[in-house]
């Protein structure tokens, strides 16, 4: 008759350290065996960086992690001032920016239409010359040009006011010793200009200076012609009797 097989003998060694009926830490069974008796377990070994070691290094990054948030958010509000000073500043020269052109824009039109009449401001002046600007007709001219002066149009180009090529146009020209430079002596156009701009340039006659003859020292003076002693009444003969 054959005897059972003996079944090996299994040993179960429990690490856990919490219990799981009590929920309480327990301490570790000791091993029987050779390698586990003469080497701690491994959950047993002391880890590098322990909680000895670990404490020596703690406070510093627990301080340093204190730190970090601060500085952080200091960075995060410099960055945030300069990119509201850096809006700031391009809105403020957008603005200018659009003002300009927009005044741009006003003095070209203005411009424009003062430009439409200047032909009627010549008439006007030529008729004031003649004398016949009087009346009603004188007060509907005066408000006319009190409008557009009112604008910005102002005339230019008198008589006696230095040659400036740049706002005058010289349609003809002279010379004579009583001026001292090119000189406006006529105008037969009046000029306008629109603030700094000019609208139309003035038609005038220019006048240059023109040194005086000096004498000639190498020329003869003419002599001097002899007048004839007069005849005294006493030495006169008498007139013919009858």
């Amino acid at each position: 008759m054959t005897q059972p097989e003996e079944q090996p003998h299994l040993v179960v060694h429990d690490r856990r350290r919490i219990d799981p009926e009590t929920g309480e830490v327990r301490t570790p069974p000791a091993s029987d065996t050779p390698d586990a008796a003469g080497a701690p377990d491994a959950a047993d070994a002391p880890v590098e960086g322990s909680a000895e070691e670990g404490g020596k290094h703690a406070a510093p990054e627990a301080g340093h992690a204190d730190a970090d948030p601060a500085a952080e958010l200091k960075a995060q509000l410099d960055e945030r001032t300069a990119d509201l000073q850096r809006l700031t500043a391009e809105y403020a020269n957008y603005r200018k920016r659009v003002e300009r052109d927009r005044e741009l824009v006003i003095t070209n039109a203005k411009a424009q239409v003062a430009s439409e009449l200047l032909g009627v401001l010549d008439d006007l002046e030529r008729a004031g010359a003649h004398g016949d600007l009087t009346g009603a007709f004188k007060a509907v001219a005066d408000k006319l040009v009190s409008a557009l002066r009112g604008t910005g149009l102002e005339p230019f180009g008198h008589e006696g006011e230095a040659f400036d090529p740049s706002v005058h146009e010289a349609v003809q020209h002279s010379t004579s010793p009583d001026v001292s430079g090119p000189t406006v002596t006529a105008v037969l156009r009046r000029g306008y200009r629109f603030g700094e701009r000019v609208v139309r340039p003035a038609l005038v006659g220019v006048t240059d200076h023109e040194p005086a003859a000096t004498p000639d020292p190498a020329t003869p003076e003419p002599p001097a012609t002899a007048e004839a002693p007069a005849t005294p009444e006493s030495d006169q003969p008498p007139p013919d009797q009858p």
